[in-house]
């Protein structure tokens, strides 16, 4: 019998990823716009952002499912991060893990041109 999943929540914790990675994305690419984020808030966000992450992973395909639906209605970096970030071989992988460089040519060759 499957496990059900809390669509609200999981469906959060996809939002929340998706926007925490942003914000830590712009901070590597523009350190001096936020002087307070220093290495604890940074360490911090990472460890949110690999939490949110890890909600949305433990929903197995129905996570997958929320999160193709976020991106499909806000086809942009953070939802393709997400999305990314759960087949098969990204799973067991943290945010301080990625090649952060191959992550944004990634989004970069996959996100629609408009976004």
């Amino acid at each position: 019998m499957p496990v059900p999943i809390l669509e609200d929540i999981v469906r959060q914790h996809a939002e929340e990823a998706a926007h925490l990675w942003c914000v830590y994305d712009f901070h590597l690419l523009n350190p001096d716009d936020n002087p307070d984020m220093d290495e604890e808030r940074l360490s911090r966000l990472i460890e949110r952002l690999d939490a949110h992450l890890d909600g949305v992973r433990v929903a197995g395909e129905g996570g997958v499912t929320i999160a193709q639906e976020r991106y499909d209605d806000f086809p942009e970096a953070g939802e393709l991060f997400v999305l990314r970030m759960l087949q098969p071989g990204a799973r067991h992988l943290t945010v301080r893990d990625l090649d952060l460089d191959a992550v944004r040519r990634y989004l970069a060759a996959h996100l629609p041109a408009d976004a």
